[in-house]
């Protein structure tokens, strides 16, 4: 892991491995580097693949002022890392929020991307997830181990995740959280909750698909989880409308999000560097 530091003086962490294109993995909201390990895993030897934790997130310093954490601002820390890095593009492989990011940068600063992988995001975004968001946003862990973690998450999320085995759980909780004194620890800034609630104090629902559009030229493609309450069907089918060049797959027994070790998504990855090339 590397580190690099924002023009505000915020030292953020990053990780670069393998060589050839640049793919820039942006993670979601809450969530941090440790998801793209199965990127990292399967893709390390045909592409350049640079993890990135965003302000607030994983080993990245805590912004002072939480409403700086805007997607317009964390597309800027992206931007940085690239300059930090002497890249002039790099394609982004973004899981939710990320995805926001690579949608915003495409309107924002095209010239910087070369492609975009949205894992389980669109340009309209479902309030029943949205609210699931905010049940957990910010809260402290209820679990008091990885184990416990492991033995209570499927009665909480089984529904979007079937079938998963203990140890894909406890690969889960990891990724999440951090093991504490007496319970887990979130890996993120819990002040998150108090810059979404402070930027939806309006009710507004902005339109997203301008960004999508603007996507318009650059290879592309979509991953969606079969369960997923974030990232509707109807709205996947409108994206493959408007792009029916889209690389598409639906994972199945997955929710929001999939984990990127799937055969539908490796399938979809793979294409996705192959249109890069």
């Amino acid at each position: 892991m590397d580190y690099f530091t924002t023009k505000d003086g915020l030292k953020l962490a990053y990780d670069s491995q393998g060589t050839g294109t640049p793919v820039l993995c942006l993670a979601g909201l809450t969530r941090n580097m440790d998801d793209f390990e199965p990127v990292v895993t399967h893709f390390a030897d045909r592409v350049r693949v640079i993890r990135l934790d965003t302000r607030g997130r994983g080993a990245s310093d805590y912004d002072p002022n939480f409403l700086n954490y805007t997607i317009p601002q964390e597309g800027a820390d992206a931007l940085e890392l690239l300059d930090h890095l002497g890249l002039e593009k790099a394609a982004i492989l973004g899981t939710s929020r990320g995805g926001l990011i690579a949608m915003t940068l495409a309107l924002l600063a095209k010239d910087r991307l070369s492609g975009a992988l949205l894992n389980d995001i669109g340009p309209e975004i479902d309030a029943s997830g949205l609210s699931n968001i905010m049940d957990y946003l910010g809260r402290p862990s209820v679990f008091k181990s990885f184990a416990d973690a492991a033995d209570r998450l499927p009665r909480a999320l089984g529904a979007q995740f079937p079938n998963l085995s203990r140890e894909e759980w406890i690969t889960y909780a990891r990724r999440i959280w951090n093991e504490g004194p007496t319970r887990l620890e979130l890996r993120y800034d819990p002040k998150l909750r108090d810059a979404i609630e402070a930027q939806s104090v309006t009710g507004e629902v902005p339109d997203l698909w301008p960004l999508f559009d603007a996507l318009e030229g650059l290879p592309l493609a979509l991953l969606r989880g079969e369960n997923s309450d974030l990232l509707t069907r109807e709205t996947m089918q409108e994206m493959q409308r408007r792009r029916p060049d889209m690389i598409t797959a639906e994972v199945k027994d997955r929710g929001h999000v999939p984990f990127l070790d799937e055969p539908e998504s490796l399938d979809v990855i793979s294409r996705f560097i192959e249109a890069l090339e």
